[in-house]
């Protein structure tokens, strides 16, 4: 019995591997394509690029994990029923319940990762992500340049003389129209972005400021100066995995990526009565069939937990369980118990 339980898992490996790397490369390549859209605003290295990959790595485990292995374990059946190897477990007196409780075991500790995944990774990997983003487009608000037109600085016009090789900028120009009858002009020999904590800013060096309306004029000098007139990079944090489920930040979107994907994790173990029912078949009179069942599958389980989920909100969770679970069992009784 081991040595078939061995044989059962070692040809699932195999075909889910076979399901799951091209899978999990599309779902890359889209991901790409998405992050592109970026690039036309914000500059990325290729180690940010890399970053970002890995941050979003997380998310497309939902996307390919819990597909991949549905489709690997109904295949695997379907390959030894064509090979006529199911026949021979059969004849030998193997029952259904062994291949059952052989499948569950990967199938159960596939569910655990992808909740582990879901629980625990996502949030820090999904936050990394949108505070890298955002902290992104608010430094590409800062790609100043030298040039015979000025830049919008917040509530400031800002003219560049040149650029130094340092990152810093020369003979800098800074016009600012508080009201109606007050105007600022400031100039200095140097200038250059600091980010604080998220916080950009610019700080002048060596220059002189002018204020004037039409009744005063007043005039200083300075050695360094700090606009702090700046944009602020939006910043989530949260110190637990528990605090970001329970807080109130995108709280509609966690709700319903909470509902969608704690019904994926769980898709591989609810789906094993399916995966015999599909996947055990007489290989002359259903071998055009299966791939039909399997999108059908893949189709009504999803189908439900996106349409239901508008409607019964959290108890979408156990009432898609409870329905798929009592549907499959039901199938696999009538079309696998019955005839072996």
């Amino acid at each position: 019995m081991n040595s078939l339980k061995k044989y059962i898992r070692t040809s699932l490996s195999i075909t889910f591997l076979t399901m799951f790397i091209p899978l999990f490369s599309i779902a890359s390549i889209v991901f790409l394509i998405k992050l592109a859209a970026y690039t036309s605003v914000i500059q990325f290295s290729l180690w940010e690029m890399i970053k970002l990959f890995f941050f979003i790595v997380p998310e497309l485990f939902f996307y390919t994990l819990p597909i991949s292995f549905f489709i690997a374990a109904t295949l695997t059946m379907f390959k030894f029923s064509n090979d006529n190897e199911v026949i021979v477990m059969f004849a030998l007196g193997i029952k259904p319940k062994l291949i059952l409780r052989t499948l569950f075991k990967p199938a159960l500790f596939l569910s655990i990762i992808l909740l582990f995944d879901f629980f625990v990774l996502f949030p820090h990997a999904k936050t990394l992500y949108d505070n890298f983003i955002s902290y992104k487009k608010s430094e590409a608000k800062f790609n100043l340049s030298a040039s015979e037109f000025g830049h919008k600085f917040g509530d400031w016009l800002l003219y560049i003389g040149k650029e130094n090789k340092d990152g810093t900028y020369a003979d800098v120009v800074l016009f600012n129209k508080k009201q109606e009858t007050e105007e600022v002009l400031i100039e200095a020999d140097k200038a250059e972005i600091i980010n604080d904590l998220g916080i950009l800013r610019l700080k002048l060096s060596n220059g002189e400021g002018y204020s004037y309306s039409k009744d005063e004029f007043t005039q200083i000098n300075f050695e360094a100066m700090f606009i702090n007139d700046t944009m602020e990079t939006s910043l989530h944090n949260y110190s637990s995995t528990i605090e970001y489920w329970l807080s109130t930040y995108k709280a509609k979107k966690k709700k319903r990526m909470f509902i969608t994907d704690t019904l994926m994790s769980l898709f591989p173990v609810v789906s094993i009565f399916l995966v015999l029912s599909i996947g055990i078949v007489h290989a002359r009179h259903q071998k055009s069939q299966i791939y039909l069942y399997l999108f059908l599958g893949i189709a009504i389980y999803y189908g439900m937990v996106l349409g239901l989920q508008k409607i019964l909100s959290f108890y979408t969770i156990p009432v898609v369980l409870f329905v798929w679970l009592l549907v499959t069992f039901t199938i696999y009784r009538r079309a696998i118990v019955s005839k072996f």
